[in-house]
């Protein structure tokens, strides 16, 4: 078992479920409650990374965070070294290859909500910052709790994408599913067997919690 490459992953998804939890519920509450015409423009862009290949994102983000790029030339200048093959790097390709498995499920919650509900808060005089906070947030919690959890298992498990942007570099951008190949490509299959037992087991109990812990939302709310 590589714990180096485990406990990176596992930083590597806190992070980025953390990061998709800010970036997401403002997507997500747009999406839900917008009436723009060609919204399902921007719900297309957010699918994308679905049915993308991990390999053509991975590439246009590379492109994206070189040294050749804006960003890569800013964050050299500012850091000494691009933002290709290190961490960072890792969190952005992440965020971006993640984000419909933490938008998507927020968007359905917020839809969820009974319209009524945010009516009467708005007839009561509340804010719609306040309404989101006291009425949307609290009824939506199904919806939060499985796009956290998708964000963080997605990101535990995704291969394409780290490989392109990070490379192989142990401590630093080597993950779990790119230790598992390395052991399967040295034919060293015990190892890699007992590295994607633990990814198996680890995802299992995550989705299980969350299934668990949505039919227990939603018992509770209908017997209110």
């Amino acid at each position: 078992m590589d714990w180096q490459a485990f406990w990176l992953t596992a930083r590597l998804a806190i992070l980025v479920a953390l990061v998709l939890v800010m970036v997401g519920l403002p997507i997500a509450y747009w999406i839900a409650y917008s009436r723009w015409r060609w919204k399902f423009l921007i719900e297309a862009v957010v699918a994308l990374p679905i049915v993308l290949p991990p390999t053509v994102l991975g590439f246009y983000v590379l492109v994206a965070i070189g040294s050749r790029s804006p960003l890569g030339r800013w964050w050299q200048a500012l850091t000494g070294h691009t933002l290709a093959f290190t961490f960072e790097g890792l969190v952005i390709g992440s965020i971006l290859y993640s984000l419909p498995f933490a938008v998507q499920p927020f968007a359905a919650g917020f839809a969820s909500v009974d319209s009524r509900l945010i009516a009467a808060s708005s007839t009561l005089g509340a804010s719609k910052v306040r309404t989101f906070f006291r009425v949307i947030l609290p009824l939506s919690v199904p919806g939060l709790v499985t796009g956290v959890a998708l964000s963080f298992a997605h990101t535990m498990g995704e291969f394409g994408v780290v490989l392109m942007v990070g490379g192989n570099i142990p401590g630093v951008t080597r993950t779990v599913s790119i230790a598992i190949y390395d052991k399967v490509q040295a034919f060293d299959f015990a190892a890699a067997n007992q590295t994607a037992a633990a990814l198996l087991v680890l995802s299992f109990v995550l989705l299980s919690l969350v299934y668990a812990m949505n039919r227990k939302v939603w018992a509770t709310w209908t017997w209110k």
